[in-house]
């Protein structure tokens, strides 16, 4: 065994100190050694290739997603922004000739993950991953996107259904810029719901926005809604800012609490 040893030092002595003094007479050598042996070094490798290449995949799948959830609250926010642009806009003249206004408070949002829809042509309703430990109440409104797409009818510990403007129960007060005219925007089962309770001799044009009346104390004033369309029929209709098909976050309106309330609550404890 030592013998054998020795002269497997002796053999690799010999040939380093030959590739020492003559580089160029090992090459062919080597080079065939390593032609000869790259299968198998590449049957070995592949193994912990595929490994590397799976975790550079999840990496940058992780990367993405959270860079897609970054980009969908930013275009949330840009939204929200947006319209309220339009609504300070459409009031601007009759603000500027009110003196000590009171604005109503930012409203704050818990955002949710659509999970399933009704599936049913009779019930437009959708289901979110938030629940009542979240801080959702049956009756806060709901937008996604551009605008209202309804409210909250049910809430569990841990997800919500949403009743759709498009459903035939929902009813929702709302009010016509421009005109200062109320009306009741109810669900039909269409993608037009329908404008109640208007004037017959009243004339709005097709376009003009339609925000919640705050009437009633259902839902704050000024949430976008949509704009008034025409249907096929010549009735007054609005088209949702909203588009349901394309809904995969919403975003649920919280409650504040009435300050004067709050005010009388304490003075009674005094």
């Amino acid at each position: 065994m030592k013998a054998g040893s020795f002269v497997f030092v002796i053999v690799a002595l010999s040939l380093f100190s030959l590739s020492a003094l003559n580089p160029a007479a090992l090459e062919t050598t080597r080079t065939r050694t390593a032609d000869m042996f790259a299968p198998l070094l590449a049957a070995v490798n592949q193994p912990f290739y595929q490994a590397s290449e799976y975790v550079r995949a999840v990496s940058g799948i992780a990367e993405l997603q959270t860079e897609n959830i970054r980009l969908e609250q930013e275009n949330m926010r840009l939204r929200d922004w947006y319209q309220t642009a339009l609504s300070l806009q459409s009031e601007n003249k009759s603000l500027q000739e009110l003196l000590n206004i009171k604005l109503a408070p930012q409203h704050s949002y818990i955002t949710a993950r659509v999970i399933a829809d009704s599936g049913n042509a009779f019930a437009k309703s959708l289901l979110v991953l938030a629940g009542s430990r979240d801080g959702v109440e049956s009756g806060q409104a709901v937008l996604a996107g551009d605008g209202l797409i309804g409210r909250v009818i049910e809430s569990g510990q841990k997800t919500a259904r949403i009743l759709l403007l498009s459903d035939i129960n929902s009813r929702i007060p709302v009010l016509i810029q421009g005109t200062n005219q109320r009306a009741i925007l109810a669900g039909n089962n269409d993608d037009l719901p329908g404008l109640l309770h208007l004037p017959p001799e009243i004339e709005i044009e097709a376009g003009v926005r339609v925000v919640t009346s705050g009437h009633g104390g259902l839902f704050p004033y000024g949430l976008p809604v949509g704009q008034v369309v025409r249907t096929e029929e010549g009735a007054l209709a609005v088209r949702p800012y909203a588009s349901i098909d394309r809904v995969h976050m919403i975003r649920i309106v919280n409650k504040d609490e009435d300050p004067y309330l709050k005010q009388g609550q304490i003075k009674s404890h005094d």
